[in-house]
């Protein structure tokens, strides 16, 4: 190639031609340096026939300055980023950018230096300097993350480097992962395990596009499954990609890795220190790293040789990337298996309408697992009718459920109360004058957290210390906590049971996965009795001595108009009643209701899963919702309402008109607010045949808007926030 057409790592940019200087090989996929400027970026080449931009005459082209000795990124990966740039209409440098990490990973074998807690400590100790060396721990990184991990300046980690605090290491970062071995450890499988198993060695074994949804009931043994498609891709030399939907479910999942295959794989996910994420990209590039496990962005990295990809908890919404490129892990995985010609696995307990209906429709083969592994059964689930037996005033756990928690105390059993709440109240408010601690920046109360004794946002991060007057009538212990979140559970729980040992687990107290690994080694080792949490353990944990399950208020996920707030109700319930009886003692779960006879209630205590999905099913068919219909919402935005409102109606008034397709608003946000920034948005509801993209492509395309305000399009949108 004597020219070359780049696309350079700026979403501002389009396509740019640059020429190929001689004794440079520049070939389609190439990682390449190019110059803009004065400055200097990097880029890959593309096929100039799929990028269309103003010829530029050879005579006016500036030369590439460098071309990396890295594999070309594969003709299939450059056909997802392409498609994932179109479907979700989003710059194509905004999605090559997640294939491509920071420049460090890109350049030759070598060693940095980062930095470790030495267990001195210093004459001179400030707040800060204490607070940063117990938040930093054994863990290691460069200055930045250090000081990022503590909490504080670059400046405080230097001081403490300098008051022998805190060492220099010189960390190797390109050396070489173990290798799994697919005959390590080989499992005694069930008949119907060992008959899933087979279907998917064999897709494995064929190298064709193949989607499977791998439908099991919790504590079928799905992973076991799975595990064998990844050894039949081991014996072949071919990598194998995992992603799981929580970075707190890793360390889990390495741990039963490694007990299968002998080591653990290569993880990828944002907990990652800079030099991890550049030893893993390079094994992954290179093809050494023959198995990666990790969380939505892994999917874009550079794999030669992929031979299989599977989707663990493929029902979950956090999944989607709800900022920057709005994609949908779960679909973008089963376009990369079809550009790369390979199989995927969707595996859950609870699948999504959407692949329940890729099923039915033929496009997606199933493989079912509907008993538990090793004869264990189901737990028994009943409903606590609320308006019947209602705690008292004050408390949040009915009669029933307190008795259950005595008896499985006394039976030295475990038990999770479930409440999908972080903190320890979702409202505060003055009883003497009515004021309610709204965030500064968003449409959103904040939220009360008792043990930091701050009130914070979950929405932008905003947080405050909690004060001890109302700010607005002065009036001091006027303060109010209403309704309850999982540290007001923990409170009730402790004034009912001192001697019990409890544990939150939320994100904010499972943040890494060492925090995960930490909660596991407790609960494994009986130093937990009860265990009180958000959705962050609904999934992917296995304890033989948790008997018990009780949802604290499974009517709080059907509020608030979601298209997909019942499925995603049932779904929550079904997989965190599933923790129960999963050893040799058997279940049970309770669960908390004012409406008993609702739909969802109706079918989780029948166990009637099917029931549920054939009537949710059939009101999005009613109604033309997905998997039947399209939707796509567009968000204005900015800091001034004016402009915001002004750019919206503009789009409202330049709305297409076509056949089976309507626009609804403009109209506010339910996050009217969010970040500072005023929001509305309009709803495209479209027939499945229209080409909503294309559509809004052109729609967009004749308007304009200051440069203040922000138009993002989501399509197929989780969140309707």
């Amino acid at each position: 190639m004597s020219r070359a057409r780049v696309i350079v790592l700026n979403a501002a940019l389009g396509p740019l031609d640059y020429r190929v200087p001689h004794g440079m090989t520049v070939e389609p996929g190439s990682i390449v340096v190019a110059p803009l400027g004065p400055r200097q970026l990097i880029g890959v080449a593309w096929e100039p026939e799929r990028l269309h931009t103003e010829e530029v005459g050879d005579n006016r082209l500036r030369p590439l300055l460098h071309a990396y000795d890295l594999p070309p990124l594969s003709a299939p990966l450059r056909r997802l980023i392409e498609w994932t740039a179109d479907y979700y209409l989003s710059p194509l440098a905004a999605v090559l950018r997640m294939a491509l990490p920071s420049s460090g990973a890109l350049d030759g074998a070598r060693a940095i230096t980062e930095y470790r807690a030495t267990g001195h400590v210093p004459e001179r100790l400030t707040p800060q300097r204490t607070q940063a060396l117990e938040r930093i721990g054994e863990r290691m990184g460069l200055i930045r993350e250090l000081a990022t991990i503590g909490g504080v300046s670059d400046g405080v980690i230097r001081g403490l480097v300098k008051a022998g605090a805190i060492e220099a290491v010189e960390v190797a970062i390109d050396d070489p992962y173990p290798l799994p071995d697919p005959a390590f450890d080989l499992p005694a499988l069930e008949p119907a395990q060992e008959a899933a198993a087979a279907a998917l060695r064999q897709a494995v074994d064929a190298g064709q596009f193949a989607p499977w949804l791998l439908d099991g009931v919790t504590g079928s043994g799905k992973t076991e499954v799975y595990f064998e498609a990844i050894a039949e891709a081991l014996r072949r030399g071919r990598q194998t990609l995992v992603l799981l939907p929580e970075i707190a479910l890793t360390e889990p999942f390495l741990k039963r890795f490694a007990a299968r295959f002998g080591c653990e794989p290569v993880a990828w996910h944002s907990g990652l220190r800079q030099s991890q994420r550049r030893r893993a990209w390079r094994a992954i590039a290179s093809g050494e790293a023959l198995v990666t496990v990790g969380a939505r962005s892994s999917l874009f990295l550079p794999y030669p040789k992929l031979g299989l990809i599977v989707v663990d908890e493929a029902h979950e919404a956090s999944f989607k990337q709800e900022e920057g490129v709005q994609y949908h892990a779960r679909d973008v995985a089963v376009m990369r298996a079809s550009f790369e010609e390979i199989p995927v696995v969707l595996a859950s307990a609870t699948p999504a309408i959407e692949s329940r209906h890729m099923v039915e429709i033929g496009t997606y083969r199933e493989l079912r697992l509907p008993d538990r592994y090793g004869g264990a059964r189901l737990p028994d689930m009943a409903a606590i009718d609320m308006l019947r037996d209602p705690p008292p005033r004050g408390r949040w756990l009915a009669g029933e459920l307190v008795a259950a928690l005595e008896d499985n105390l006394a039976a030295g059993e475990q038990s999770l109360l479930f409440l999908n709440r972080r903190g320890y109240a979702p409202l505060t408010l003055c009883r003497h004058c009515g004021y309610r601690f709204q965030c500064p920046n968003c449409t959103a109360w904040m939220v009360e957290h008792r043990f930091t004794r701050r009130l914070a946002c979950h929405h932008c991060g905003h947080v405050t210390p909690a004060p001890h007057a109302c700010p607005e009538c002065k009036e001091e212990d006027s303060l109010v906590a209403c309704g309850p979140g999982v540290e007001r559970i923990a409170d009730e729980v402790h004034a009912l049971f001192p001697e019990a040992r409890t544990a939150i687990v939320t994100s904010d107290t499972i943040w890494s996965p060492s925090k995960a690994a930490e909660f596991v080694a407790r609960m494994e080792a009986g130093e937990i009795d009860i265990v009180i949490g958000t959705q962050l353990v609904t999934k992917g944990y296995h304890f033989p001595n948790l008997t018990l399950v009780g949802v604290v208020d499974a009517d709080l996920g059907l509020s608030g108009g979601d298209l997909r707030a019942a499925e995603r109700s049932f779904q929550q319930i079904r997989q965190v009643s599933g923790r129960a009886g999963r050893g040799d003692k058997h279940g049970r779960v309770l669960v908390q209701t004012h409406d008993p006879s609702a739909p969802v209630m109706h079918a989780l205590i029948e166990g009637d899963a099917e029931g549920f999905y054939a009537a949710e099913t059939e009101a999005r068919r009613g109604a033309a919702m997905p998997p039947f219909g399209r939707l796509a919402a567009i968000v204005v935005s900015s800091e001034d309402q004016a402009e915001a409102t002004e750019t919206a109606r503009a789009l409202g008034r330049a709305a297409p008109r076509h056949d089976n397709m309507v626009v609804l608003g403009p109209a506010p946000a339910p996050l009217a607010m969010l970040r500072g920034r005023h929001r509305l948005r309009l709803l495209v509801h479209a027939n499945r045949a229209v080409p909503v993209q294309e559509i809004i492509r052109e729609w967009l395309s004749g308007v304009s808007w200051k440069n203040s305000v922000r138009v993002s399009v989501d399509v197929d949108p989780y969140s309707f926030l």
